[in-house]
């Protein structure tokens, strides 16, 4: 067999080869084709291995062969592409599943917080049972500020970073129980509603709203979220319609403990501005500006980005080559 010949009479037959794979969307005809000339050009191939052996036609056409196998099977992405994909397409649809979810749980924690406040503030007599006079109003006019300047910015937003991620990560690790994000949630908006019970019993409550706004509702949001994240893998598990309860459970734990990686980041941003900005020398519009500005972005992220990403189909969860085959359902 003449290699030159061969590698002439196929030319066209092989170029169409190597520009269907290269190809990004095929349809069905063109799937078809790709399918037709993988099988012509790999008769060829080894036509041209049994009879010349290696040569620079067979290394040119065994090149275009790999490029179209891995068309047809699929190839997992470099790593760039998956980091993209994952903040562009996965992180932001599995916060938006949770949107309404996080609006409740928002709502009931304001309802909870208030409630605390009121009820304390109202009787002089349970603001006595938190502590000595004396320490309440050292509390009011001292600690609560001092907190925010007591360590140095770098070392305490680092501190706060690390705890308010870890409440994050167990309200969506330990969201299966269907208590714990509730009991994290219950937990701090009372804590909330003691604080401000006090710093109103010392008329000091303004000073504690200009001092949690600015890295609170970036912060709060965060948790927020996390608590919608956990209850809604919990309830994969009461509730996982035609799935097995196992997969139900896999699926949504994949695709919502993006949401906890996720968060790790955007609490990172609320504890630069709360090691930053809360305590320190500006003017509070400024504080109240930078807070309002991060967790705009933190919104435009998970409602924009995330609604665009949902419309395309997507859900948070793993690629089904990365994840496995699915179990088909009929129905």
């Amino acid at each position: 067999m003449d290699a030159d010949a061969l590698a002439d009479a196929r030319r066209q037959e092989w170029e169409s080869l190597d520009r269907l794979s290269r190809t990004r969307h095929l349809d069905g005809a063109g799937v078809d084709e790709l399918i037709v000339r993988y099988r012509a050009a790999s008769a060829d191939l080894a036509e041209l291995k049994t009879s010349v052996g290696e040569s620079p036609q067979s290394i040119h056409l065994s090149t275009i062969l790999g490029a179209a196998r891995l068309r047809l099977t699929g190839a997992s992405d470099g790593v760039t592409a998956q980091v993209a994909r994952f903040f562009g397409s996965q992180l932001p649809a599995a916060l938006y599943r949770v949107r309404w979810t996080t609006l409740v749980i928002a709502v009931g924690f304001v309802l909870v917080a208030a409630g605390v406040a009121a009820w304390v503030s109202s009787d002089p007599a349970l603001v006595a049972t938190l502590g000595p006079p004396d320490l309440l109003k050292q509390y009011a006019e001292e600690d609560f500020t001092g907190y925010y300047t007591e360590n140095p910015a770098a070392e305490f937003a680092g501190m706060v970073w690390t705890n308010n991620a870890w409440i994050a990560l167990q309200c969506v690790l330990f969201g299966i129980t269907g208590i714990w994000p509730l009991y994290m949630m219950v937990q701090n908006a009372m804590g909330i509603g003691v604080a401000a019970a006090i710093m109103a019993a010392h008329d000091r409550l303004d000073v504690m709203v200009l001092y949690i706004l600015p890295h609170g509702m970036l912060e709060l949001t965060c948790i927020f979220v996390a608590g919608a994240a956990g209850l809604h893998i919990f309830w994969a598990w009461v509730a996982p319609g035609r799935r097995t309860r196992s997969e139900a459970l896999a699926t949504e734990g994949r695709a919502l403990a993006t949401v906890a990686i996720g968060l790790i980041f955007a609490l990172f941003l609320s504890g630069l501005v709360e090691g930053f900005v809360t305590g320190w020398g500006l003017p509070w519009p400024i504080k109240l500006g930078i807070g309002a500005a991060a967790l705009a972005v933190f919104l435009i992220y998970m409602l924009v980005v995330g609604g665009r990403a949902a419309r395309r189909g997507e859900t948070g969860d793993l690629l089904e080559y990365e994840a496995g085959t699915p179990r088909l359902v009929a129905g």
